[in-house]
């Protein structure tokens, strides 16, 4: 059992001095002497091979978009600890509400990866999940997700289930009201919820600075009187044993706890016309490149003899071929109609929508 880093009941009450809690150093070295990782050897390889993994697919998905063989896409690199760290602490049993950048945590919490690629092609069955997947598709709305998540973990509660309902928003996130009625229902009936804001310092383009006065993001769950803890957020192990704290937290009936981390995404906020070179330095970006996750997590593995060059070479090239084999898979399935996008776009289909299904139908079959 390694030893318990942070006080929840503290973190309940207004603090100017919080600090991001930091385990590994930018060169891969333990800061906190005392802490040694509550993971076996076997379990650190597998926390860096997802953060290699959800780096590649972040790779291979760029070059995806760019050939037209994929749709909407919201790049991941920079933010693999915030990301994997987080979601390797919780359970299948637990309940994710991604945000449209949390894909990564959705197909490590069990959504096949060719149905995460049709989702970004907008078909239908990219949303029909698994009956034991416990999620719910990528939210766009900015923020929308934290009340949802407020909902179904006190579902659990109700239910006497001991498990978490966790969810992802960025820092703009904060600034939407969804954002704090969600934190505030979730503490006001004591909900087992994990709020995690992803904070790499831009919402779309906006710097963090232009979006509130708030010291920190983290902070602002002070006024819904729950924990609010600052990580950094490229640094796996400290976002890890933040996670793993706050989810022992809430299942032992104390309520939600938010979680900010301090990150960096790499490219821009989107393929889809984004250009952070309009608003972000080369200096900052520099800055950034120097405490990568995944060149932290590896010099932490090295230094301990778990980790060679040629271990991540096989691996990539493992990742690369699951990756051909799942766009492969959606390229070729049956392309949608136009009559099944106005079939799922109701419930209870109207009569003149039904019509026109009938036309639709009629020419398709020709």
């Amino acid at each position: 059992m390694s030893k318990k880093i942070i006080d929840f009941e503290q973190l309940k009450k207004f603090d100017d001095e919080f600090k991001p809690v930091q385990l590994l150093s930018t060169e891969g070295k333990l800061l906190e002497p005392d802490w040694k990782p509550d993971l076996s050897d076997e379990e650190l390889v597998e926390l860096f091979k997802q953060m290699v993994w959800s780096r590649t697919l972040d790779e291979r998905s760029t070059k995806l978009n760019r050939q037209g063989r994929l749709g909407f896409y919201a790049p991941t690199a920079g933010e693999e600890a915030s990301q994997i760290a987080s979601n390797f602490v919780m359970e299948k049993e637990d309940f994710i509400l991604p945000a449209y950048r949390d894909v990564p945590q959705l197909v490590l919490h069990g959504l096949p990866l060719y149905q995460a690629f049709l989702w970004s092609r907008g078909h239908v069955d990219g949303n029909k999940y698994p009956a034991e997947l416990r999620a719910l598709p990528p939210q766009i709305i900015i923020g929308a997700q934290y009340v949802q998540a407020a909902g179904v973990a006190l579902g659990f509660k109700l239910k006497g289930q001991k498990n978490v309902a966790y969810t992802y928003t960025g820092d703009g996130g904060t600034s939407q009201g969804d954002f704090y009625e969600g934190i505030n229902f979730a503490g006001a009936f004591q909900a087992p919820a994990i709020f995690v804001i992803q904070n790499n310092g831009y919402a779309i383009s906006v710097p963090r600075s232009k979006q509130t006065a708030a010291g920190t993001l983290a902070q602002k769950a002070v006024a819904a009187g729950i924990p609010g803890i600052q990580v950094d957020g490229m640094d796996a192990l400290a976002v890890y044993e933040v996670t793993k704290e706050a989810r022992d937290y809430a299942l032992a009936g104390n309520g939600p706890v938010l979680i900010e981390t301090l990150t960096y995404r790499y490219g821009p906020h989107t393929l889809s016309g984004d250009d952070p070179k309009r608003y972000r330095t080369k200096e900052t970006d520099d800055l950034w490149v120097k405490r990568d996750p995944l060149v932290r997590m590896r010099l932490y593995l090295e230094s301990k003899g778990l980790w060679k060059q040629e271990d991540e070479e096989a691996y990539v090239e493992q990742v690369r071929a699951e990756i051909n084999e799942a766009i492969n898979k959606v390229e070729n399935m049956p392309k949608q109609k136009i009559s099944e996008y106005l079939k799922n776009t109701f419930k209870d289909t109207p009569a003149e929508i039904q019509r026109e299904i009938e036309k639709f139908e009629e020419k398709e079959a020709k």
